[in-house]
């Protein structure tokens, strides 16, 4: 977790402090809500998402505060009584966050995070946790699928120059990194969260030379151990890689050094990777290593290794870390129940004529059920949170889109996706190190059937609800009609 402290509270928006506001004043600040965050969509047509954005949120919790300046801008604006300013003086987190561990593959409509807190505490983060979770989930999952085209090849984030602002750069690198990305090419994404940095040349050092020989020899004088050669400046096959090679033979073989690196930057990537490698078998360099980039994505990476290209490594851009094929995350955040003077959990609907956007009811908990003999990941499990679930006797499940649809699960293992975070504004979850988080994607995304990973026509994963949640909620459509 960085230990930058920075004061995010008034990142919000705007009608979070206008509401805040009116349930002061009609005596509602206090009451109890609870609040699902959860997404309709997968990107890009894909088969799951990754969760990601948890630590950033954490930490933005714990900062909440408002200063005199955050005070007086709001006294400024005549629209907020004296009264709620002093609260909002006094302003502090209160409430329970229970979310699903970061690099954990997540589905449309089932949640990624429930928040139970005051009316006015729980409107107010609202703005900041979808900011944090859409965007790194989105990135995470693209760096995913842009690692899993690799098929097992190294993929390094090279985006931030093209990302949209310091934190689209920043915890970008962060998201594609526990997506599956190596390493990027943001120092600041290193010095602040760990993801390992790296970088070699750009064109300019080359042209700063008087010749491509020279750039070259020089790079591999100061870095002999680290020697990767950008070689497309003027002439890739002519030039830069016979350049390169008589570098590697004057500067790196007399100091016994075999390994080193070329990257191509523009081209025909098949067929300049096909060439360069020969060039460099023949030239006694087979553990030379190939790097291409330039607007790669997923569907790139696959067709160039259909076309047989020699490539060793991806540094891949614009289209990873801005999520060019699909840019938006589409997170929500809805009211699902409250709390009445007695404690009751009073469950609440949002429904709309577009059936994906009628919301599931009541404070609920999610279960993923794996099989016990291989560990694959069968279906997801939406109940209510007072409901107990038994892997050792069959249990079905019903589609909510069709309920003559049911599935019996048997000889199935149950865990629970969501983990809590805060009780009671105190954090009592550790967050893990980022290398964790990352293993962690890896593994719970091998657990997903090849199907489900599928980049086109993926199989559909089942996300299913429980009987009494599914009854639940046909009764509020029922009474609300």
């Amino acid at each position: 977790m960085t230990d930058r402290k920075l004061n995010l509270t008034m990142l919000c928006d705007y009608y979070e402090l206008t509401m805040g506001n009116g349930y002061f004043d009609h005596g509602m600040g206090d009451k109890i809500t609870y609040f699902d965050v959860f997404y309709r969509q997968n990107p890009d047509n894909g088969g799951f998402a990754i969760a990601a954005g948890l630590e950033q949120v954490v930490e933005y919790i714990q900062n909440l505060h408002f200063d005199d300046e955050d005070i007086e801008y709001l006294r400024g604006r005549k629209m907020f009584s004296e009264q709620f300013l002093e609260y909002l003086r006094n302003f502090k987190f209160e409430g329970d966050i229970w979310a699903v561990p970061e690099g954990t593959p997540v589905f449309p409509r089932e949640p990624l995070m429930i928040v139970r807190a005051p009316a006015i505490q729980a409107q107010l983060i609202e703005t900041y946790v979808l900011l944090e979770i859409n965007h790194q989930s989105l990135i995470a999952t693209k760096a995913n699928r842009v690692c899993r085209a690799a098929e097992g090849r190294v993929v390094l984030e090279f985006g931030s120059r093209r990302a949209q602002g310091i934190d689209g750069a920043v915890t970008g690198a962060r998201a594609a990194y526990i997506g599956g990305c190596a390493g990027t090419a943001c120092a600041l994404s290193d010095t602040r969260y760990g993801v390992p940095a790296g970088g070699t040349m750009a064109h300019s050092w080359v042209q700063m030379f008087d010749s491509e020989y020279e750039a070259f020899k020089a790079y591999c004088e100061t870095y002999p151990t680290n020697a990767t050669l950008l070689v497309d400046t003027y002439n890739s096959l002519k030039s830069g890689v016979p350049n390169a090679i008589r570098a590697f033979n004057e500067v790196l073989k007399p100091l016994g050094i075999t390994k080193c690196g070329i990257r191509f930057d523009s081209g025909d990537m098949a067929y300049l990777t096909r060439k360069a490698r020969a060039m460099l078998d023949e030239a006694g360099w087979p553990e030379c290593k190939i790097t291409v980039s330039n607007s790669l994505d997923e569907r790139l990476i696959t067709e160039l290794l259909l076309q047989g290209a020699k490539i060793d490594s991806f540094g891949v851009g614009e289209r990873l870390i801005t999520a060019r094929s699909d840019p938006v995350f589409g997170g929500v955040y809805k009211l699902c129940a409250v709390e009445d003077d007695d404690g009751n959990i009073i469950p609440k609907i949002k429904i709309s004529e577009n059936v994906g956007k009628i919301t599931n009811p009541g404070f609920k908990k999610v279960y993923r059920f794996f099989e016990r003999e291989n560990g694959m990941a069968e279906a997801d499990y939406i109940c209510m949170h007072d409901e107990i679930v038994d892997d050792t006797k069959p249990l079905e499940i019903c589609d909510p889109a069709a309920r003559w649809k049911r599935k019996t699960m048997e000889n199935f293992k149950a865990q629970e996706l969501l983990v809590p975070i805060f009780e009671k504004g105190k954090l009592v979850y550790e967050l893990p190190a980022l290398d964790e988080i990352r293993r962690r994607c890896a593994y719970e995304v091998s657990t997903l059937w090849p199907e489900v990973k599928r980049f086109d026509f993926p199989h559909q994963y089942y996300v299913d609800l429980s009987e009494k949640l599914m009854s639940l909620k046909d009764e509020m459509l029922d009474a609300k009609r």
